[in-house]
């Protein structure tokens, strides 16, 4: 296999399962029990999950507009979810960004970066112990071209929207998570390679959850 395939592969990425659109538990049950989950399981979460928990933060929901799970100002989707997975037999450890269009991976670094991420934010125990962190970035300038200064604020409440769309389908999915906001941002780019205008917005770590967390 030449270079130049193995970055085309890479660049291709990984499709995901398809996500559900059903299932066992209602909406109110996901609200009553979701809890801010800090300590996991062992076991590397199947890509089947990885993907629900995708869909879930912005997966599309029509296709010919492209409109999505979360709302987003103007339909503008300044919103960019990554994964950082260690331990899944299926896909090599490393750094992946969602694509919505044709709901695949896509490799931005490999390895497990989670000693990188853990340093920029503040040491959070959280963070080492989860086999995926999901990382939720936002790209003002999608939303500025129409909405101006108010742009940081839209940016700000779909990045809510998308969280709490992904801790209520962990929920469901038997998965633990918490939001974390603390982190050095500069830190976190560099970490992650993001690209310029690209700001990290949340960390969210995930695991199984443990009987007694």
């Amino acid at each position: 296999m030449t270079a130049q395939q193995t970055v085309a592969e890479e660049k291709q990425g990984m499709a995901l399962p398809q996500p559900s659109v059903s299932g066992d538990m209602s909406v109110e049950e996901a609200l009553h029990e979701r809890r801010s989950i800090r300590r996991y399981g062992d076991a590397p979460l199947p890509l089947r999950d990885i993907g629900q928990l995708a869909w879930a933060a912005q997966g599309i929901t029509e296709e010919r507009r492209g409109l999505r799970t979360s709302p987003s100002a103007g339909a503008t989707y300044p919103l960019e979810i990554y994964f950082l997975i260690t331990g899944l037999e299926e896909i090599p450890d490393g750094l992946y960004r969602y694509v919505t269009r044709g709901h695949r991976l896509e490799k931005v670094l490999s390895g497990d970066r989670r000693g990188d991420l853990f340093e920029s934010a503040l040491y959070q125990d959280a963070i080492m112990s989860a086999p995926v962190v999901m990382v939720i970035t936002g790209v003002e300038e999608r939303t500025a071209r129409r909405y101006g200064q108010r742009a940081t604020r839209y940016v700000h409440m779909e990045a809510g929207h998308a969280a709490q769309n992904v801790s209520l389908q962990a929920v469901a999915l038997g998965i633990g998570t918490v939001v974390i906001g603390a982190f050095d941002d500069s830190a976190v780019v560099q970490a992650l390679r993001l690209d310029e205008g690209e700001s990290p917005l949340y960390l969210m770590p995930l695991g199984k959850q443990l009987d007694n967390s």
